[in-house]
């Protein structure tokens, strides 16, 4: 298979795999939030949401995360000088930072499944942020291919997750003011 199909294989799987991240952890919030209601609405709502994220989990990015390995590595192997680079190695820290986010977000999956809440819907939403961290940083160092931007990339990451946390914040306000 030639480079372009691999790299093109691999650019999907990252997609698919970072939509799954960012959706499960979204169930997560509302598992959370189900276990906090009375019986009756907790009896509905657990287990449409446990299956929900189970297929999410299991079908869409538990596979999509192994693929982006596969792939990761197969564009690697075609374009091995990468690894001679600054910014590859920075991109790599950050992947394998990725891969511990999806691991612990498993075993926050498992709990889930067995309705215990280790963490709130607050913490369970900037949780959320990290990927998205994680993601601005992944794309602009591949994208950039320059670690000598890294000091002000790392200035912006810091901007973005306090963006990020103060608009959490401002829902959490709004949604207390509302009522919900």
């Amino acid at each position: 298979m030639g480079f372009e199909y691999v790299k093109a294989l691999h650019i999907i799987f990252v997609v698919t795999w970072f939509a799954g991240l960012f959706y499960i952890v979204r169930l997560f919030i509302y598992q959370t939030e189900a276990l906090e209601k009375p019986a009756a609405e907790r009896n509905i709502l657990k287990p449409q949401l446990d299956l929900m994220a189970s297929r999410l989990w299991y079908i869409i990015t538990w596979p999509s995360a192994v693929l982006t390995l596969i792939f990761g590595a197969w564009v690697l192997y075609y374009r091995w000088g990468y690894m001679q680079l600054g910014f590859m190695h920075a991109k790599l820290g950050f992947v394998f930072l990725l891969y511990l986010y999806h691991g612990f977000s498993h075993v926050l999956f498992k709990e889930l499944q067995e309705g215990k809440a280790r963490w709130n819907s607050t913490k369970l939403r900037l949780w959320n942020e990290v990927a998205t961290i994680l993601l601005f940083a992944i794309v602009f160092l591949i994208v950039l291919k320059s670690t000598l931007s890294m000091v002000w990339g790392i200035a912006g990451l810091i901007g973005l997750a306090i963006l990020l946390m103060l608009g959490i914040k401002a829902y959490k306000n709004y949604r207390l003011k509302k009522g919900e």
